[in-house]
């Protein structure tokens, strides 16, 4: 039986030798689909963790909340509207459930207590509390963690959503079902200093 083969520019290949070249392209293709695949895991997987290090530090800023909100209110005439915020604040930051609704939180808990700081700055007695001051450190400490955090997740989410949305990575992202996903953003609105003006106490 004859082997026909292929002929490519002058030259005889056997089917044998077209097989495994075949062989070799889908091969090489299949290898080629699993490293994009297994890239796009990997950055979705720093995405996770990445954001699983902030909801650990806005949980612990949240449980620390009730305890500045307590040694507070043992300060007499303390601005109770700038209490209420801040209650308020955590109550919605408790709520929030998606990373949009979290960035939103975060922005109003930030934005609550440093108006409850920047009054309590008219209360000498409660800056002179221990407690207290240990409190203000505290939550500094953690909204600093968190900022730093913030970009650190940031930057994996721009470098995610650029591979899902560049060629061919496009495809596969398409195929199979990955999803852009949301910056934690910080309203710049927000980050205007409080102004104040009250008598001390």
């Amino acid at each position: 039986m004859l082997d026909t083969g292929l002929e490519i520019g002058g030259i005889i290949l056997s089917s044998q030798v077209v097989w495994i070249v075949g062989g070799l392209v889908v091969l090489a293709l299949f290898l080629y689909i699993v490293m994009i695949f297994n890239n796009l895991i990997r950055l979705k997987v720093n995405i996770g963790k990445a954001w699983a290090n902030i909801d650990v530090l806005l949980k612990q800023r949240h449980d620390e909340v009730p305890n500045l909100v307590a040694v507070v209110q043992g300060v007499k005439d303390f601005e109770q509207k700038v209490l209420a915020q801040v209650t308020e604040a955590r109550t919605q930051a408790l709520a929030a459930g998606s990373v949009g609704e979290k960035g939103k939180a975060d922005t109003a808990m930030d934005s609550a207590l440093h108006r409850l700081f920047a009054v309590a700055e008219n209360y000498p007695k409660l800056r002179a509390q221990e407690n207290f001051l240990q409190l203000q450190k505290r939550l500094s400490e953690i909204e600093n963690m968190i900022a730093d955090r913030r970009t650190f997740y940031n930057d994996s989410v721009a470098a995610y959503n650029s591979r899902i949305g560049q060629f061919p990575d496009v495809l596969m992202a398409s195929a199979f079902g990955f999803k852009a996903w949301e910056l934690f953003k910080v309203e710049e609105r927000e980050k205007t200093p409080v102004k104040v003006g009250l008598s001390a106490g």
